[in-house]
């Protein structure tokens, strides 16, 4: 895998910035490439901002990289913990688990772990 490169995000991840965030996390997603998307600045998170993840780990698979979210706290980290989505993303506590992470094949894709065979509900 290539180097990783990281995506710091802003204070706010939201209606009027989810475009921005958007744009400059799919620029780093080329083929192969490890990407690490830093949340240690964002203090509010709307849905905007959980589809504009959704959307990212998307064109990942599309693109054969991997995403890895790390660093989200308080508000943040409570939003995607609440959507569901800490189930689909990989998201960790700080930068080295990301690089880590990054190291290692997941087992199955987002969807499968999202839908794994023989779960209720």
């Amino acid at each position: 895998m290539s180097d990783n490169k990281t995506v710091l995000l802003p204070e706010k991840v939201d209606s009027e910035t989810s475009a921005s965030v958007e744009a400059t996390i799919f620029a780093a997603l080329v083929p192969g490439a490890g990407v690490i998307v830093d949340g240690s600045q964002v203090t509010y998170m709307s849905a905007a901002g959980v589809r504009t993840f959704a959307r990212s780990l998307h064109r990942a698979q599309e693109q054969g990289a991997r995403v890895v979210f790390c660093r989200f706290t308080g508000a943040a980290a409570d939003c995607l913990l609440v959507s569901g989505f800490t189930q689909l993303f990989d998201v960790v506590d700080s930068i080295e688990e990301a690089t880590k992470k990054l190291r290692f094949q997941p087992t199955g894709s987002a969807g499968q772990r999202l839908h794994r065979r023989g779960a209720t509900g």
